[in-house]
C-alpha cells in the first residue's frame, strides 16, 4: 500500500514573529501506524525538502510514544528532510493521501493548487483523503465533479473554535477552521476539547485535534481492508 503524506512548507505564525509548521505528533503517530501495517509512505510538501516543524510541538508536554520514536529514528528524519515537491506528485501512484496538521496548512495548503489538484484526483478515484486537526483546511477549496465543495453535506471535523481560543490564536489565524468547514456546507461535529474525535463520510476521514491522529490512520486502514 502506497500512502502520500503532504506537509506544510509555511513557517510564520501570522504576524506574531513566532514560528509554526507541522505538528510532530500528528505526523509521527499516523506515520508509524501506517508503516507498522506494512505501508510504503512518501513525503511531499509544496516547497520540497525539509518542512518546518512547529516548535511548540517539540515541547515536553506534547511528547508521546510516537514522537519519542521519531526523535530516535534517524532514517525517518533524513527522509523528512528530503520531501518531494508537491508539483511532481501524481495521485495515480498512491492509494491514500494524508495531511498532518499544525497551523502551517492554514496559510499554504488551503490554497495550494497542487494540493487541491491531488485531493480532487483522489476524490474522483474514490481513494481515502485524510487529515487531522488544522489540516482539514486543505479541503476548503477542493471541488467535486459537479463543482460543489468536496465536503458539502458530508460529515467532517477539525480543530474547534474553543481549542483555538485555548491556545490563544483566535485573532492570529487567517480563519477559524470550525467556522469555515460549516460555512462551506460541512456537517461539522466535535467531541470534547483535546479528546479523540474522528469522523468518516465516504472517502473523507478527518480528525479534530492531535489526540485524534492515530484514530484517523486506523480508520483509513479499516476502510482499505473493508
Amino acid at each position: 500500500m502506497n500512502i502520500l503524506f503532504v506537509l506544510s512548507s509555511h513557517d510564520a505564525l501570522g504576524n506574531t514573529g513566532e514560528k509554526t509548521g507541522f505538528w510532530v505528533e500528528e505526523f509521527a503517530a499516523p506515520y508509524y501506524t501506517f508503516a507498522d501495517a506494512g505501508s510504503h509512505i512518501t513525503l511531499a510538501s509544496p516547497a520540497g525538502g525539509q518542512p518546518p516543524v512547529d516548535p511548540k510541538s517539540t515541547l515536553e508536554d506534547f511528547q508521546t510514544d510516537a514522537t519519542r520514536r521519531f526523535d530516535a529514528d534517524s532514517e525517518l528524519q533524513k527522509k523528512l528532510a528530503a520531501t518531494l515537491r508537491l508539483a511532481e506528485v501524481s495521485a495515480d501512484d498512491y492509494e491514500v493521501i494524508f495531511y498532518p496538521g499544525g497551523h502551517g496548512p492554514l496559510w499554504d495548503l488551503t490554497t495550494d493548487a497542487d494540493s487541491i489538484r491531488l485531493i480532487e484526483a483522489f476524490a474522483r478515484q474514490n481513494k481515502p483523503i485524510s487529515a487531522v486537526c488544522h489540516a482539514p483546511s486543505v479541503l476548503l477549496n477542493a471541488k467535486d465533479a459537479q463543482g460543489e465543495s468536496l465536503f458539502n453535506g458530508k460529515q467532517v471535523t477539525g480543530f474547534t473554535n474553543t481549542e483555538e481560543a485555548a491556545v490563544g490564536l483566535t485573532e492570529v489565524v487567517p480563519f477559524l477552521l470550525e467556522d469555515e468547514l460549516k460555512n462551506r456546507g460541512g456537517l461539522y461535529s466535535q467531541g470534547p476539547d483535546w479528546t479523540p474525535h474522528c469522523v468518516q463520510d465516504g472517502v473523507l476521514i478527518t480528525g479534530q485535534n492531535p489526540a485524534s491522529s492515530t484514530a484517523v490512520a486506523e480508520a483509513v486502514l479499516i476502510r482499505l481492508k473493508g
